[in-house]
């Protein structure tokens, strides 16, 4: 052992710290037990608040030694007890010690501990596994590798406070996953936690209040359980209720709050339950007020945000309470030069973390914003929030960056606001910056939102063309991100919509046909939808169906019969046969479908369809071809005479008879229109 420890000694300065650290470590290896157990009461002494000292201890390998002690049936309980004191003293340090802790298999040395009847070093256990598994380095996981070790936890439960507030802080820190979640409720911890809610120690009160928000968490399964228990009689979303009170902790309040969001959220409490709308919800907007600290308001707002994003009439609410849209102003303020904080390490820690609430305010506004028109005027007209949300889409902080275009997105569904505030603002301009290169979340709020600019009542789209933009979105199209294609096609559909001959010219250059038809067969029934949509756009107007038919006719007839053949939805093959009608309106164009029998086979089966839209749909192809044109030959090969004979012999008169008595008003109005045809 002592020549191991020649080579940090060397690497290390030779003080007396490492002189005596040297001492101490030399001690754990005495013959006489009485001067080990003395050696490690004297360690634990020197080690409390002295992080220096803890490194040096760590780096003479006093961890090892201290391990081998504790696992050691003969050592005596009272020595392994003061084993399992210090390491917990040293992973009170830094990371490093606690990586260097967790290098030494201490968790499955302290876990075995956990055997042994002894109350007092198992709280000594329990105790050191707390400090090493709260710690951001440790891996979770390591309490799930051996399957007795959360029952074992479980039964530990009732032995003390003392374990109650280690095992439920260990099991709320180290609940991370859904898979996590699931073995915590397979192992009995409702029933196990729920009594510790009414414990006299507001610390395992408080722990295991905690446990319930992380597993609630986007959980059905534990909300829908945590509904139906009763504590001491009394239903256990009263409890929370009461725990939000004002005259609790704020971080009672907030956890309560938390709790009965993600039971919420989870489907297992309404939306207009009493106890989301006059509890849980002014308590979060309490939460936001500038009283409170920083990383209350973050939570607070936060956890708000989530409670309320799907339910329009919870922002209609939180909208109008407490002034909040306003309170979150002052988000973007903090703190201030003239701030109350007069303790210099909070304001040094404050401005470190400012960005926190920058982020959560976005996070909120965006939550606020994403339904009601009136919401969404009242937050472009808080002062200065359009220069805000444009500076935060250029902020350092990657979740700021995020959150700022989360909020543009939801603001960008407004017809009102993409022709005012967002024009007056030239948003597009730092958008575009945030498309060159960000990660994919971002990508993918970025390019809804530019989506949204690209419509065509938009001031923003047309210099959003000038600038380049149909490489950016083609280049997207072949993500592997789903919502990125979408997103990506989607875009170039808006901008097609009506566009001059220039663009979609343009736009099927840049993507090219290879692309366009491997999107037509994309496995995401979204992708294929958008692509269709964008062919539908491209093929409007006689002249641009007739020159993007008469170069890519061939494979663009090819990619729609398989699509009809296909088993696809119905809207789909809606907007298929929507296509072949936009094809069959062009001049030259309908030719493609008129020589090819197959297809018009096709058209007559989707007329005698169960489905009205995909009859409709069909009709419109039909009443497309049959049009009489004034020359009665029209532009095209074959004149609309010789093409109502053909569809004649084919049968196709016989079926538009029959849908002129079609139940559906709209079809039989179709199929009258197009009977006109045959006699005009």
């Amino acid at each position: 052992m002592a020549c191991l420890l020649e080579a940090p000694l060397r690497i290390s300065v030779l003080s007396e710290v490492t002189a005596t650290s040297r001492h101490y470590v030399d001690r754990l290896f005495d013959p006489d037990p009485q001067k080990v157990l003395q050696g490690v009461i004297d360690m634990k002494n020197a080690v409390i608040g002295n992080n220096k000292q803890k490194a040096n201890l760590i780096v003479l390998g006093a961890v090892p030694r201290l391990l081998y002690l504790l696992q050691q049936s003969s050592s005596s309980l009272e020595l392994r007890t003061e084993c399992a004191v210090v390491l917990g003293s040293l992973a009170m340090g830094t990371e490093n010690n606690i990586k260097s802790l967790v290098d030494c298999h201490i968790i499955p040395a302290l876990l075995q501990g956990l055997l042994c009847p002894d109350l007092i070093f198992i709280e000594a256990c329990l105790r050191c596994l707390r400090t090493v598994f709260i710690s951001p380095v440790t891996p979770v996981q390591l309490l799930y590798t051996d399957p007795t070790v959360i029952p074992h936890l479980m039964s530990l439960l009732s032995r003390s406070q003392r374990t109650q507030e280690y095992i439920t802080q260990i099991f709320s820190h180290c609940c991370k996953t859904p898979e996590h979640q699931t073995v915590l409720f397979n192992h009995g911890a409702i029933q196990n936690i729920a009594p510790l809610l009414i414990s006299p120690s507001y610390k395992v009160r408080m722990q295991a209040l905690k446990c319930f928000s992380v597993l609630a968490y986007e959980n059905t399964q534990v909300s829908m359980t945590l509904v139906n228990v009763l504590v001491d009689g009394e239903l256990l979303s009263q409890v929370f209720v009461r725990m939000m009170q004002r005259d609790q902790p704020i971080e009672m309040q907030l956890t309560a709050a938390k709790c009965l969001t993600y039971m919420c959220r989870a489907g297992a409490i309404k939306t207009d339950d009493s106890c989301i709308v006059l509890k849980t919800l002014p308590c979060l907007v309490r939460m936001c007020s500038k009283e409170h600290l920083l990383e209350e308001r973050v939570e607070g707002a936060e956890t708000l945000a989530y409670l309320m994003e799907p339910d329009v009439e919870l922002q209609r609410i939180a909208s109008t309470t407490d002034h909040l849209v306003a309170m979150l102003a002052d988000y973007f303020k903090y703190p201030s030069s003239v701030s109350a904080i007069t303790d210099i390490k909070r304001l040094d820690h404050d401005l470190k973390h400012a960005h926190e609430l920058r982020q959560a305010a976005f996070k909120l506004y965006a939550s606020l914003g994403s339904n009601d028109e009136d919401i969404r005027k009242k937050i472009t007209e808080t002062e200065n929030m359009m220069d805000r949300i444009v500076s935060g889409l250029s902020e350092s902080s990657i979740k700021v960056r995020l959150a700022a275009v989360r909020c543009l997105h939801s603001l960008s569904r407004s017809v009102q606001q993409l022709r005012t505030s967002f024009h007056d603002h030239a948003v597009w301009k730092p958008l575009m910056k945030l498309l060159q290169n960000a990660p994919d979340e971002v990508l993918v709020m970025a390019s809804s939102t530019l989506c949204n600019l690209l419509l065509e009542f938009s001031p923003s789209k047309e210099p959003i063309l000038e600038s380049g933009v149909i490489e950016l979105l083609c280049s997207l199209t072949q993500s592997d991100s789903p919502a990125l294609r979408v997103n990506g096609i989607w875009a170039l559909m808006n901008m097609a919509f009506q566009a001059d001959q220039k663009v979609k010219v343009e736009i099927v250059r840049c993507l090219g046909t290879e692309q366009l038809f491997r999107l037509l067969s994309d496995p995401d029934t979204n992708v294929l939808m958008k692509t269709l949509g964008l062919l539908r756009n491209l093929l409007s107007t006689r002249p641009h169906i007739d020159q993007i038919m008469s170069s890519h006719g061939k494979q663009i007839m090819q990619a729609v019969t398989l699509i009809l053949e296909a088993e696809h939805s119905i809207e789909v093959k809606e907007q298929t046969l929507c296509i072949l009608a936009n094809i069959g309106d062009g001049n030259t164009a309908k030719d493609l479908i008129m020589t090819n029998d197959d297809t018009l086979q096709k058209i007559k089966y989707y007329m005698g369809h169960s489905n009205v839209k995909l009859q409709l749909a069909a009709t419109f192809c039909i009443s497309n071809l049959i049009w009489n044109e004034e020359d009665g030959k029209g532009s095209g090969s074959q004149g609309s005479q010789e093409r109502q004979d053909k569809l004649r012999e084919m049968g196709f008169v016989d079926i538009l008879h029959k849908l002129t008595q079609a139940p559906d008003s709209n079809l039989s109005d179709r199929a009258k229109t197009a009977m006109q045809q045959y006699l005009a």
